[in-house]
């Protein structure tokens, strides 16, 4: 992070994860305590605060549908590819969408809630 964004210190960085294992090893929780990241967590069963799940997983499922990968090699690629198609535009429009339902889940004190 640091490297990206060199004006950017990690002691104001939050970082928004799910609650998956791997998020929640002992090696990864002590990690980000000792750079200083504040870890936002990711209530159960609410994909609206993911930006994955709510808008680039749908996209790329949509324009890959349909199309066979014999190897991860090639899916990857493909991946890719479609990413570098998405117009600097629509992840600027996602993140101000983002926004708004991280407003909203913050407001309803983390307690699940559907779309925006």
């Amino acid at each position: 992070m640091n490297e990206q964004r060199r004006k950017v210190s990690t002691s104001r960085a939050l970082l928004l994860h799910d609650s998956i294992d791997p998020h929640k090893v002992r090696a990864t929780t002590q990690s980000l305590q000792e750079l200083g990241i504040q870890v936002l967590h990711h209530p159960t069963y609410s994909p609206d605060l993911a930006p994955c799940d709510f808008w680039l997983f749908p996209i790329l499922k949509d324009r890959l549908a349909g199309r066979k990968f014999h190897r991860i090699q090639d899916l990857a690629k493909a991946v890719n590819s479609e990413l570098r198609t998405i117009p600097e535009g629509d992840y600027q429009g996602m993140f101000r969408r983002w926004q708004i339902t991280l407003k909203r889940y913050i407001e309803s004190r983390g307690e699940y809630f559907e779309g925006l």
